[in-house]
């Protein structure tokens, strides 16, 4: 298990992921079509949503296992304790969405943006993630145990307590983001830029970041992190 370690990036630039040979994650390219107000109540499980808007919708204990939602936009809803284990969520937008303890356990996410979500405590272990934006807004205890990341774009977000442990990141980009106490523990990596962290705390498995691309700068902040890793002794 390794020690917290945390670093401090001033000098950002979107570009980076351009340069250097390093592998950039494909973004989604989300294009709704027309959309059908949602006004049902609550959800079904293992109901099929197409074209929907759930706008300003309280989604707050709703269950829906299984569930499919393609070409959707949730806007402003509240999920709280929401059941959407093993839902799909397929070119479809979240904006500001917001609650606690929503549970996306196994759940498909392909071709999905999220936008300015205001969560907590989002257990997503064993999900799927491919094409993902996540930018803006705040995620605390964001759960990602065992779940498989492949062109995944974190930017210009706070991630509070992430645990990725045992999961697999592959072309996962960190842009301008806060990671406060990041859990790294077993974590698999092939092509994650981390160069662009506004801040990055590691709280475990720092020696699990091989496959990630950091700056000379986060490599100067880890330095005693990954010493102790090999057992050295720095001292003056």
């Amino acid at each position: 298990m390794g020690g917290m370690a945390r670093t401090g990036n001033r000098s950002s630039s979107r570009s980076a992921g351009a340069k250097d040979g390093v592998a950039q994650a494909r973004r989604p390219e989300v294009r709704l079509p027309p959309l059908v107000g949602y006004d049902g109540e609550g959800l079904e499980p293992d109901g099929d949503y197409d074209g929907v808007r759930f706008e300003e919708t309280d989604l707050a204990d709703a269950s829906g296992p299984g569930a499919r939602f393609m070409d959707c936009e949730l806007r402003g809803c509240a999920l709280d304790r929401t059941e959407l284990v093993r839902a799909r969520f397929i070119d479809s937008v979240l904006t500001g969405v917001r609650g606690v303890g929503t549970d996306l356990a196994g759940a498909s996410l392909r071709d999905v943006e999220v936008l300015d979500a205001r969560l907590g405590g989002v257990q997503l272990h064993g999900a799927v993630l491919e094409r993902v934006l996540v930018r803006g807004g705040k995620i605390d205890y964001l759960n990602l145990r065992k779940a498989r990341l492949k062109d995944v774009v974190f930017e210009g977000c706070v991630l509070s307590e992430p645990d990725f442990g045992e999961a697999q990141l592959v072309r996962v980009e960190f842009r301008d983001c806060v990671l406060k106490r990041a859990d790294f523990s077993a974590v698999r990596m092939e092509s994650v830029d981390l160069r662009t962290v506004a801040e990055l705390d590691i709280a475990r498995g720092v020696e699990r970041l091989a496959g990630a691309v950091i700056s000379p700068s986060q490599l100067m902040e880890l330095a005693p992190a990954f010493a102790a890793q090999i057992g050295v002794r720095v001292e003056a």
